[in-house]
């Protein structure tokens, strides 16, 4: 067995892409559409393209889908911390609360949501964490 990817359901391509692609400097890896129901699009951060990020749009979707009390986030690790929320901050994305550390001495980290509201941890490490 082996992992193949993770989907969100997402409401609006642009913003999406924007904030993945953009702000976050994935890269967008390939778009499938499925029939005219659906649109899927694959992206992954530079080195992890084989285990990408499905953003699912459904077409003539107008509501927004509910996440759920189940799902916790997703984490990432970024190069500079303050850069990426710098990039965040320029298309309105804030974090939670200030990047913070878990122990002392240990990788600094912050929660971010993406424009449909998942939850997001960005961790930049420090050597031998």
């Amino acid at each position: 067995m082996k992992y193949a990817h993770v989907c969100y359901r997402i409401n609006e391509i642009d913003r999406s892409i924007a904030f993945y692609c953009g702000a976050l400097g994935f890269k967008e890896l390939k778009r499938y559409p499925i029939r005219d129901e659906a649109i899927n699009i694959y992206v992954a951060p530079e080195g992890s393209e084989n285990t990408p990020l499905e953003l699912t749009f459904n077409v003539g979707r107008t509501e927004d889908y509910e996440i759920g009390t189940g799902y916790g986030h997703i984490a990432y690790h970024v190069g500079d911390l303050d850069d990426t929320l710098a990039r965040l901050a320029e298309i309105g994305v804030e974090p939670e609360k200030p990047p913070y550390s878990i122990r002392e001495g240990g990788s600094r980290l912050c929660f971010v949501r993406d424009p449909d509201g998942y939850r997001i941890e960005l961790i930049e490490k420090v050597a031998g964490d």
